[in-house]
C-alpha cells in the first residue's frame, strides 16, 4: 500500500544503470547530496510529521534510529518528541571485532561520541561496551533505518556493508522482534530493485513524500 503526498518525480531506472547496482547506489547518493539545506530542511520536517502518524511509531517506547550523514534524511528532529513520550533512544554502533554487525547503544545528551571508519558519529566503543548502556536487536520496539534506495514494492537498497541484514536477520525467525522502517528522500526512489536472499524486509518504508507498506 502507498500513499502519497506531492505528485512526485518519476523514478530513475534500474535498467538505465546497466544493471549495475554500484552505479545506481552511486547516483542515488549524488542525488540527496545535491539537495539544498532549505530541501533537506523542509524534506526532514514532512518525514517526522508522516512519522509521527503512524500507530507503531506512536507506541514505541525503546527506539533505534541513526544520525544523518552524506545528505541522509534525518528522523533526528523526533528524538525530543520520543523522549517527551517516555521513549528510550538507542544508536547503532559498529561492533568491534565481528562481522559487520551492529550494537544499539543508549544516547542522551552526555553520550561520548566518536567517529567511526565511515566517518559517521557514534557512541564510544568503550561506553558501548557495557552491556547496561546496550539493548539486543529482538528488545527493541522500532528500529529506523537509513536507505540508498527504494521502490514503491517495498524493496530497499542499502550502502552495501550489510551490517543492519547480519545484525537483523534474526527478524526472518519466529520470536520478539522491533518495526523495521526505511527512511529516505523521495528521489532515492526508483522503478524497481532486485531483492537478495539476504535482504531483512521491511514493515514500512517513509520518504518525506510517501509512505510504503509492502
Amino acid at each position: 500500500m502507498i500513499h502519497l503526498m506531492p505528485t512526485p518525480a518519476a523514478p530513475p531506472s534500474l535498467a538505465s544503470f546497466d544493471g549495475s547496482r554500484r552505479e545506481l547506489r552511486r547516483e542515488l547518493r549524488r542525488r540527496r547530496r545535491a539537495l539544498t539545506p532549505e530541501q533537506h530542511r523542509l524534506a526532514n520536517q514532512r518525514l517526522c510529521r508522516q512519522l509521527r502518524r503512524l500507530p507503531e511509531v506512536q507506541r514505541a517506547r525503546r527506539v533505534a534510529l541513526y544520525l544523518p550523514n552524506d545528505g541522509e534524511i534525518a528522523p533526528t528532529p523526533l528524538i525530543d518528541w520520543f523522549r517527551q513520550r517516555g521513549a528510550r533512544i538507542y544508536l547503532p554502533v559498529l561492533r568491534p571485532l565481528s562481522d559487520n554487525r551492529l550494537w544499539f547503544v543508549h544516547y542522551h545528551a552526555h553520550t561520548p561520541m566518536v567517529r567511526n571508519r565511515f566517518g559517521i558519529a557514534e557512541p564510544a566503543t568503550r561506553h558501548g561496551a557495557h552491556r547496561a548502556r546496550r539493548l539486543a536487536p529482538w528488545a527493541l520496539d522500532l528500529i529506523l533505518l537509513p536507505l540508498v534506495g527504494f521502490d514503491d514494492a517495498g524493496q530497499r537498497m542499502g550502502m552495501g556493508g550489510g551490517f543492519y541484514d547480519r545484525t537483523l536477520a534474526f527478524t526472518r525467525r519466529p520470536g520478539p522482534r522491533p518495526c523495521l522502517i526505511g527512511l529516505a528522500h523521495d528521489c532515492q526512489r526508483v522503478d524497481s530493485l532486485p531483492t537478495a536472499s539476504w535482504d531483512v524486509p521491511l514493515d514500512a518504508i517513509v520518504s518525506d513524500i510517501r509512505l510504503v507498506r509492502p
